[in-house]
């Protein structure tokens, strides 16, 4: 008995000294490491310049915050509806569901177009507290029904005022009340590196906030329209942005964002504004004149690489060369012509050709412009009239550039040639000097002594009809030549 009491007792001191151990062990482990302990956060706040560094950050936050607040509530999401002739089955009560037995049986099965609706969404921005909405043509150029929800959740129907399918700008119009307006900039003074924001319907995300740089200005030939003159963006751009707001950290819009360079269809990281500069006056024209009304000077242009700098006597690469002249145009009335080097047209200074299309035909028509240009390595000035670029003129510009791509130089008929070539001095006509090896009208067979005497059904006189014929707008020309006294017809491509 004696000997099990002992054992009892040395199995409950084991014991207690056990469990004393096991307190002992456990009140020397280390805490749990806290997140929110002010000790880590005084520690954090006491690394050098952590306190500055976290206080920019935050303000630059805050300006972000503010600018988007300033523009969010005029930022719209645009629905609109199409109406489209499709291809459809037959409209023949023997067509029982669409048989091909009782079409060919019947003999009275014909095709019956289906129309169906096509639906689309964009973004756009309120600029002017009538109403009056800045977005893409590509979004509502061709819309049937134009739908527009604010970001206070009201709908309305929405006006087309104009849509210019030559540099992707579109006006709407909706009537309401207390409409909110953005503010815009001058986004001839964006920086590149200048912080902007896009606003906009990616994928139909409403009000989708996105951050980045100006990358660049000027951008020209990235999509298939004719006045090009992009603000390049590394802000995430996409699908549904189209037509919404650049913005600049005050607030102020700086551009339309337009397009994207993409080979997934998303955001790779380079993406299009058109300025609001451009926009601006192109709205003004569609509401003060219901049309796009744009300036004409007259000369077609090239660029100037440093080649052509040095054999022409210039500083350096840049500007313009005329390599065409319109007749009775105001660079012709001006003294403007081929081969000077155009360098400034009014405030903006010309890098290309490109350059001198934007410059002029953004200018006010009837307006006075200083056009500064080299000639013989000799810089002049001269003041030019800028007018209205009508269908006309626009028709010579683009005879002149067919011309050139069919590979033909051509000139008037003269007293001199018509004897040359033995034809009665009543003779009308363009005589072809030159035919490029290779080219399309050198695969038609185009010889120099040829004479173009009609296009379509248009007589050619001279080579401003010519260039006015070959300025229509259609697919094929059937054009009439004489050469060595007898008549035939060629057809040509002009698109």
């Amino acid at each position: 008995m004696a000997k099990k009491l002992v054992l009892i007792s040395a199995v409950l001191v084991l014991a207690g000294a056990g469990i004393a151990f096991w307190h002992a062990v456990r009140s020397e482990r280390p805490p749990r490491f806290d997140f929110e302990r002010p000790a880590v956060s005084e520690a954090l706040a006491a690394e050098p310049g952590a306190v500055t560094a976290r206080a920019s950050a935050k303000q630059l936050s805050k300006a972000f915050v503010a600018a988007s607040k300033k523009v969010r509530p005029a930022v719209v999401h645009i629905s609109v509806e199409r109406k489209v002739q499709t291809p459809g089955g037959y409209n023949d009560p023997f067509d029982l569901f669409g048989d091909e037995f009782f079409r060919r049986f019947f003999r009275r099965g014909r095709p019956a177009p289906r129309q169906r609706v096509q639906r689309g969404q964009g973004s756009g921005v309120i600029v002017d507290r009538r109403g009056y909405i800045l977005t893409n043509n590509h979004v509502v150029g061709q819309a049937d029904k134009i739908t527009v929800k604010l970001a206070d959740k009201r709908e309305f129907d929405a006006k087309l005022i104009g849509a210019d399918d030559r540099s992707d700008v579109a006006v709407i119009k909706i009537d309401g009340e207390n409409l909110p307006v953005a503010p815009t900039g001058d986004s001839d003074r964006l920086e590149i590196c200048e912080w902007v924001i896009a606003i906009g319907n990616p994928f139909g995300l409403d009000q989708t906030v996105t951050a980045g740089v100006v990358s660049a200005k000027g951008r020209s030939n990235v999509v298939g329209i004719q006045y090009q003159d992009f603000i390049q963006t590394d802000a995430a751009i996409n699908p549904g942005n189209s037509g919404g707001p650049m913005v600049d950290l005050d607030g102020r819009v700086v551009g339309i964002n337009t397009a994207i360079f993409s080979r997934s269809g998303g955001y790779m990281g380079i993406g299009f504004a058109i300025p609001i500069n451009m926009a601006r006056k192109i709205m003004t024209s569609f509401v003060k004149h219901g049309r796009m009304v744009r300036g004409w000077l007259g000369v077609r242009v090239q660029d100037v690489d440093d080649d052509m700098a040095k054999v022409l006597g210039l500083p350096g690469a840049g500007g313009a060369m005329v390599i065409e002249v319109v007749e009775k145009s105001p660079a012709a009335l001006a003294g403007i012509g081929e081969r000077d080097v155009l360098v400034r047209v009014g405030k903006r200074r010309i890098n290309g050709a490109n350059d001198v299309m934007n410059a002029v035909g953004f200018t006010e028509v009837g307006k006075k412009v200083e056009v500064e240009f080299y000639r013989k390595g000799r810089k002049l000035k001269l003041d030019v009239e800028i007018a209205e670029r009508t269908a006309e003129a626009e028709a010579s510009e683009a005879g002149g550039e067919r011309l050139e791509k069919l590979g033909i130089t051509v000139e008037n008929l003269t007293a001199e040639s018509r004897k040359k070539l033995g034809l009665e001095e009543s003779q009308s006509g363009v005589l072809v000097t030159a035919v490029k090896p290779g080219s399309f009208a050198a695969r038609k067979r185009f010889r120099p002594g040829m004479v173009v005497t009609e296009v379509g059904e248009a007589a050619v006189r001279n080579v401003a009809d010519l260039k006015k014929a070959l300025g229509a707008d259609v697919k094929r020309l059937l054009i009439k030549i004489l050469y060595e006294g007898r008549k035939y017809y060629t057809v040509i491509r002009v698109k």
